[in-house]
C-alpha cells in the first residue's frame, strides 16, 4: 500500500468515522473533553502507523479500540483520583447500553446533548457540528458568517459551560426532544448545507455529510412523525440533495440551477421530497399547523424541481413563498434570495435595488456579490459587475464557485 492510499483511508475514515466515535465515547465516558482528546489521538495514531503498517481490515473498529485506550490513558494522564481511575475503568465493561429513552442512536443522542438549553444556540449549533460533524473551526465560522478567531472562542466557552454546569451526555426525555429541537433542526441543516456545497478544499460536494444530514433527519422524522418542521427540513434535503450530480460540471465548475441538466436529477429523491412537502400543504389547508421555515424552503424548492425546464419556473410563486419566509425568518440572506426571485418577475433593476439595501449586512458574504454581479450584469454595467465578479471570488472558499464565478468574469471582460 502507497502512502497516497493510507492518506486517502484516513481522510475517508474521518469522513465516516469520526461522529461515531466520538460519540461512542461520549456515551462511554461522560465526558466530551475526554471524547474529542482520544479521537483526534486516535486519528493521529493512524496517520502515522496505517502508511507503515498498511489499513486494518475495520478501520472504524480500530479507531474506536485505539480511541477507548488513548481516553484512559488521557484521564490517568489527567489526574490519579480514585473517581477518574473507575470512570476509566467502565470500557472494560462491553455489555451494551441499555436504551433508557426514545433516541437509540449514539450520534443523535451526542446532537441532543450539545443542544442543551444551557447553552446559546449558537453554540450548540457550533459545538454539534464540531464533535459530530467533523467540521473544522474555519468550516463552521464560515456556516455562520464570523471570523474564525470568535468562532473558536465560542465553542470553547460551549464545552467550559457544559463542564462547569455539569451537564450530562444522557439520553433525553421526549420533553427534552420537544425543547431542543429547533437547535437540533438547525445543526442537521448546516452539516447538510457544508456538505453539499463545501465551504473549502478540493472537493466542491461532500457527500458524506449530505448523507449524514439526511440519516439524522430520516431519524428525526422517525422520532416526530408529526412534527412538520422535521418534515419540512428532510424534505428540503431530499429535493436539494436530488440536484448533487448535475450541480457541478465534469470539470469542476459550479453549475447554477437554470443551466442544470434536469435529466441528471434523482427522481426518487424528488419523489420522496414533493410528497413530504404535499403532506405538510394538507395539514396547514386543514389549520392544523402553520408552515415554518424548513416546510417553507421545502416547498420553494418544491416549485424548482417540478418545472420542466427553467423557464417554466414559477418565480412569482416562489417570491411570494419568501416573503412569508421572511416573516418567519427576516435574516438578510432570506432577503437576498427574495431579491433574486423578485429580479425574474420584476426585471434585474427591482432585484438590484432590493440586494443593494443588503449591503451593510452582506458585504462579507459571497453570494451577495455574485448576486450582485449577475445583475449589473444583466443592467448593462459592466465595470460595476466585473467589481462585484472579483470581490465574490475573493470571498468564495468552494472551488466549483470560485471556477464558475472566474468564467462568467472573462466572459465579461472578453
Amino acid at each position: 500500500m502507497t502512502h497516497s492510499d493510507a492518506e486517502q483511508a484516513i481522510t475517508r475514515a474521518h469522513h465516516e468515522e469520526w461522529a461515531r466515535v466520538i460519540a461512542g465515547l461520549a456515551r462511554r465516558f461522560g465526558s466530551l473533553d475526554v471524547a474529542e482528546e482520544a479521537a483526534a489521538e486516535a486519528f493521529a495514531a493512524a496517520a502515522e502507523r496505517w502508511p507503515r503498517e498498511g489499513v486494518p481490515p475495520h478501520p472504524g473498529g480500530w479507531l474506536s479500540t485505539t480511541a477507548t485506550r488513548k481516553a484512559i490513558d488521557w484521564l490517568r494522564r489527567e489526574s490519579q483520583r480514585d473517581a477518574k481511575h473507575k470512570a476509566a475503568m467502565i470500557v472494560h465493561d462491553d455489555t451494551p447500553a441499555e436504551p433508557t429513552g426514545p433516541v437509540g442512536d449514539d450520534r443523535l443522542r451526542l446532537v441532543f446533548t450539545c443542544c442543551h438549553p444551557a447553552l446559546a444556540m449558537e453554540a450548540r449549533v457550533a459545538l454539534t457540528l464540531r464533535l459530530l460533524g467533523g467540521l473544522t473551526v474555519a468550516e463552521i465560522a464560515r456556516a455562520f458568517l464570523v471570523q474564525e478567531t470568535a468562532m473558536a472562542r465560542r465553542i470553547t466557552r460551549a464545552k467550559a459551560k457544559i463542564k462547569a454546569a455539569r451537564i450530562p451526555y444522557r439520553v433525553p426525555s421526549a420533553g427534552d426532544i420537544r425543547e431542543r429541537l429547533a437547535g437540533v433542526l438547525a445543526v442537521i441543516y448546516l452539516v447538510f448545507n457544508e456538505g453539499y456545497l463545501a465551504g473549502e478544499g478540493d472537493d466542491p460536494v461532500r457527500a458524506d455529510l449530505t448523507d449524514e444530514a439526511i440519516r439524522l433527519g430520516r431519524l428525526l422524522r422517525t422520532l416526530l412523525p408529526d412534527n412538520g418542521e422535521v418534515a419540512g427540513l428532510l424534505a428540503l434535503m431530499l429535493l436539494t440533495d436530488a440536484r448533487r450530480r448535475a450541480r457541478v460540471s465534469a470539470t469542476g465548475e459550479l453549475v447554477t440551477l437554470g443551466e442544470q441538466d434536469r435529466g441528471a436529477w434523482d427522481r426518487e429523491l424528488i419523489a420522496e421530497g414533493s410528497a413530504l412537502v404535499r403532506e405538510r400543504v394538507e395539514a396547514v389547508a386543514r389549520g392544523t399547523d402553520l408552515p415554518g421555515r424548513y416546510q417553507l424552503l421545502a416547498a420553494i424548492n418544491a416549485v424548482h424541481t417540478t418545472a420542466r425546464t427553467a423557464a417554466e419556473t414559477d418565480w412569482a410563486a416562489i417570491v411570494a413563498l419568501y416573503g412569508q419566509l421572511a416573516r418567519v425568518d427576516p435574516s438578510p440572506i432570506v432577503r437576498l434570495n427574495r431579491a433574486v426571485a423578485v429580479a425574474e418577475v420584476d426585471g434585474p433593476g427591482a432585484g438590484l435595488a432590493e440586494t443593494d439595501g443588503l449591503a451593510p449586512a452582506l458585504d462579507g458574504y459571497h453570494a451577495f456579490h455574485a448576486a450582485r454581479a449577475d445583475l449589473l450584469r444583466r443592467l448593462g454595467r459592466t465595470g460595476e459587475a466585473l467589481t462585484a465578479y472579483d470581490r465574490a471570488i475573493d470571498l468564495a472558499g468552494n472551488p466549483a464557485e470560485r471556477a464558475y464565478l472566474t468564467r462568467r468574469r472573462d466572459q465579461l471582460a472578453a
